[in-house]
C-alpha cells in the first residue's frame, strides 16, 4: 500500500535533501532511484521475536515452517544486495518463547542478531523476564543499540548502557531513531525492573523527535513496544501518533498485530503518521520503501509491504 502525505516542515533537511512522491502497486519494483537526485531507503523490521530462532515445526496448526533466523538472514541479505541504503530494525521482545532462551538467557538471540547486522532495537516486557542482571549479561552479544526513551535506568545497573535516541547516516540521509515501551508495573515483576523509573511515552517521544528535527534529520522513526491499539485510556502506538509532533512513522510490537498494510493517523500539525506491525514469533518481516530527491518536493512516499518468513522444505 502506498502511503503519500505533505510535510512542509519535513523539508529543511541537511544538504538540501527533500523528498519525491511516487505511487505504484505492491508487487512490483516499487520506488527505484532512476537518477542521481534520488535516494531509496528499505527500512526492515521486526517485533516480538520471543526467541523464535528455529521455524514453527511442521506440525504446528497455524505456522508451520514460519520464521527463523537463517530464512529472515536470507531474505535481508537479498534485499541488502540490491539495495544501497538499508535499515534493520526491532521493537523489542526479543527474548522468551522458546527452550532457547531458557538455556541461553538471550546470548544466542543477540548474537544472531548482531550477525544480521541490526541498526538498533527497542525493549519489550520480555526483555526484563530475567531481570536487569540477565539484560545486562547478554549486551556484549549485542552490536547494535539499544534505544530506550521512557525507560530511565539512571539508578540501575543498565545506566548509559541504553540512549534516548540514535542518529544513523545512510549515505546522505540522517535517520533519527526514538524508541518507547510499556509500562512495566503490573507486567513485569517488579524486582526484574527494580528502580526504572518510566517515563510518559508521548511526552518523551516528542521531546526527542524534536531534538532529531533539530538536528535536521530526514527521517524521523519511533520503534516502539506499546501495542497498536487498545479500548479505554490504555497508551497505545495509535495514541501516540495522534499526540505527536515530528515523528514520521512508528514501528510496532507488543499486541502481535499482523498488518498488511499501514495505518495512518493524524498527528497535532494535522500530518500522517504511519503505522505498521510485523505479527510476531518472526513470522512477517516488514518493509518500508522510502524516496528522497533533492528537489526539495514537498511530498514524501511511504511504500509498505510484509514479506512472510518460510521454510523451503
Amino acid at each position: 500500500m502506498n502511503t503519500i502525505y505533505n510535510r512542509r516542515k519535513f523539508l529543511k533537511t541537511a544538504g538540501g535533501i527533500g523528498l519525491i512522491s511516487l505511487l505504484a502497486p505492491v508487487g512490483m519494483s516499487l520506488l527505484s532511484a532512476k537518477s542521481k537526485d534520488e535516494i531509496r531507503l528499505i527500512i526492515l523490521s521486526t517485533n516480538d521475536v520471543h526467541s523464535r530462532i528455529d521455524p514453527f515445526p511442521q506440525n504446528d496448526k497455524r505456522n508451520a515452517g514460519m520464521g527463523g533466523f537463517a530464512q529472515r538472514a536470507t531474505i535481508v541479505d537479498e534485499i541488502r544486495q540490491d539495495h544501497e541504503h538499508v535499515l534493520l530494525l526491532d521493537a523489542g521482545d526479543i527474548f522468551q518463547g522458546t527452550p532457547y532462551f531458557n538455556m541461553f538467557g538471550g546470548k544466542l538471540e543477540f548474537e544472531l542478531m548482531s550477525k544480521m547486522a541490526y541498526d538498533a532495537a527497542t525493549m519489550g516486557n520480555h526483555d526484563f523476564d530475567n531481570g536487569l542482571e540477565g539484560f545486562k549479561k547478554q549486551l556484549p552479544y549485542a552490536k547494535f543499540p539499544f534505544v530506550c526513551s521512557n525507560y530511565d535506568f539512571s539508578n540501575t545497573i543498565l545506566k548509559d548502557k541504553t540512549s534516548p535516541y540514535i542518529i544513523i547516516d545512510k549515505g546522505p540521509l540522517k535517520i533519527g531513531i526514538i524508541g518507547v515501551g510499556i509500562e512495566l508495573a503490573g507486567l513485569v515483576s517488579d524486582k526484574n525492573y527494580r528502580e526504572t523509573i518510566y517515563l510518559d511515552p508521548v511526552i518523551q517521544a516528542n521531546k526527542y523527535a524534536k531534538v532529531l528535527k533539530d538536528k535536521e534529520c530526514d527521517l524521523v522513526i519511533c520503534i516502539s513496544h506499546l501495542g497498536f491499539e487498545y479500548k479505554g485510556k490504555k497508551v497505545s502506538d495509535k495514541t501516540l501518533a495522534a499526540s505527536s509532533k515530528n515523528i514520521d512513522y512508528i514501528i510496532g510490537g507488543h499486541t502481535h498485530t499482523f498488518m498488511d498494510s499501514p495505518a495512518e493517523v493524524f498527528n497535532l500539525d494535522n500530518e500522517k503518521v504511519i503505522i505498521s506491525q510485523a505479527g510476531w514469533g518472526g513470522i512477517n518481516l516488514g518493509k518500508m520503501d522510502v524516496i528522497f530527491s533533492k528537489n526539495r518536493s514537498e511530498k514524501i512516499s511511504l511504500t509498505y509491504t510484509t514479506k512472510k518468513i518460510k521454510s523451503q522444505g
